[in-house]
């Protein structure tokens, strides 16, 4: 095997042979360029990892590279080799890893279909296919950057809650390409790529709005005006403070009428128990049963089946109406539920409990704030304030401003036109006071005294 300085004049001088032969450089151990029959002429490095393995990658063909760019990408490799890295392992994993589309279709197999509720499947499925494939798809796992999510996001900034669905989905498939090997640990590129602000907000069943629909349930079960089965499932949501699909999946064989406990088996946050309370107990009790209908809220025309969605929706929206309440999702009425629960003094642990909620930070987010609580609460921290302030009991100084001469309390009054725009009530300011002996500011006081002191000496 032939050993000389490589250079452009001695590369372009070797002639194919019938057989493969190399041409070692003197000036780079293991740096050489092969020769093939067919004329091609391939630069590569020829070198031994720190565990003992012999590796000889190619760098380019001569053409593509002159000799002096080979060798400065040899010298570049043979470093890494000495710091112990290997270069012709990290090239052939670079060309084994996996695109998106791979990651996502086994995100999919995997994960997903293991992990997740058939709708979220459906739901991730339908995100990787619309946003996720077109923009990333035919790149390497390993490629992709902060920057090309960043720009992903950016181009559904017109579609927040989708493009928040669509980072969640993609935030979930590259924490498990590090599980898997294709990343480095701590290197997903969704970090620190913001989701949009959702402005969409549930709004809150009042009080008045609560007894408006209860008065409007009460009156179309009595009089036949709804169907009773769209009824009852409208007052197990509330009582229950359940999701819709909680309610409308529910089974018969899932309510313990002896322990009075109800279990839902598979709900959106896994296995959940609630008790009966006397109202769930006597709701389930006098529900009318559909024979041979296994769910407590069957749908109308084919009692083997739950009742649909859009049933629910729309004999909601119709009730509301009628009751004269202004429209809310149906999800309102477990916002209002959680409410309920929060108010009535219960620990949180037990409301999480109650919501099925798995964090305190989730369960709060249903909590609203009612205005009467909030008003009496600022009551008191006032009446707490003028005790502290005035030295006298809160309910001798609530709305007592000024003691009168008689000990009558009287409010404090204002002039009914003030000398100038900042004088108001018996206050005036320093340079309005007429008086000869007027007293100066204190910053002003030091000052006239010295000023007198040096008119005496």
């Amino acid at each position: 095997m032939p050993k000389l300085k490589l250079t452009k004049s001695a590369v372009e001088a070797a002639s194919p042979k019938e057989r493969d032969y190399d041409l070692r450089d003197t000036l780079i151990p293991g740096f050489m360029v092969k020769v093939t029959p067919a004329g091609r002429k391939v630069f590569m490095l020829n070198y031994q990892t720190r565990s003992g393995i012999r590796r000889k990658p190619s760098i380019g063909r001569y053409g593509e590279l002159t000799v002096e760019q080979a060798r400065k990408i040899a010298q570049d490799w043979l470093a890494d080799v000495r710091i112990g890295n290997d270069p012709s392992s990290e090239r052939t994993a670079m060309r084994a890893a996996p695109t998106v589309k791979e990651l996502c279709d086994r995100f999919i197999e995997d994960y997903s279909k293991h992990h997740n509720k058939p709708s979220t499947v459906e739901t991730n499925q339908m995100n990787i296919k619309n946003h996720i494939l077109p923009r990333l798809g035919k790149l390497k796992v390993p490629d992709v950057t902060r920057a090309d999510v960043f720009a992903m996001m950016s181009g559904m900034s017109d579609r927040p809650i989708i493009a928040n669905r669509t980072l969640a989905c993609l935030r979930k498939m590259f924490n498990l390409a590090e599980v898997w090997g294709y990343r480095p640990d701590g290197s997903n590129p969704c970090r620190h790529v913001q989701k949009y602000p959702e402005k969409g907000e549930t709004r809150f069943i009042t009080d008045d709005e609560l007894r408006k629909l209860y008065v409007y349930l009460n009156r179309a079960d009595a009089e036949g005006l709804e169907h009773p089965i769209l009824t009852l499932a409208i007052r197990l949501q509330f009582e229950f403070a359940a999701r819709m699909s909680e309610i409308l999946n529910l089974r018969w064989d899932w309510v313990d009428f002896e322990s009075r406990r109800v279990t839902w088996p598979d709900s959106k946050t896994g296995d959940m128990t609630k008790p009966l309370s006397e109202e769930g107990h006597r709701l389930l009790s006098q529900a009318p049963r559909i024979e041979n209908s296994p769910y407590v809220c069957p749908a109308i025309f084919d009692p083997e089946k739950p009742m649909t969605e859009g049933t629910y929706h729309a004999g909601w929206r119709r009730i509301l109406e009628r009751a004269g309440v202004p429209h809310v999702g149906t999800h309102g009425i477990r916002h209002r539920a959680a409410t309920d629960i929060a108010n009535s003094g219960v620990p949180v642990k037990v409301g999480m409990a109650l919501t099925a909620h798995k964090t305190v930070q989730m369960f709060m987010r249903y909590v609203h704030n009612e205005d009467n609580p909030l008003r009496a609460a600022a009551e008191a921290v006032a009446a707490r304030r003028r005790e502290i302030v005035l030295a006298v009991p809160a309910e001798t100084a609530k709305g007592r401003l000024v003691e009168g001469p008689s000990g009558q309390a009287k409010p404090s009054s204002v002039e009914a036109v003030a000398p100038s725009r900042t004088s108001l009530g018996n206050y005036r300011p320093y340079r309005h006071r007429k008086d000869k002996e007027r007293t100066l500011p204190p910053a002003n006081a030091g000052r006239k005294s010295s000023k007198g002191t040096a008119a005496n000496g």
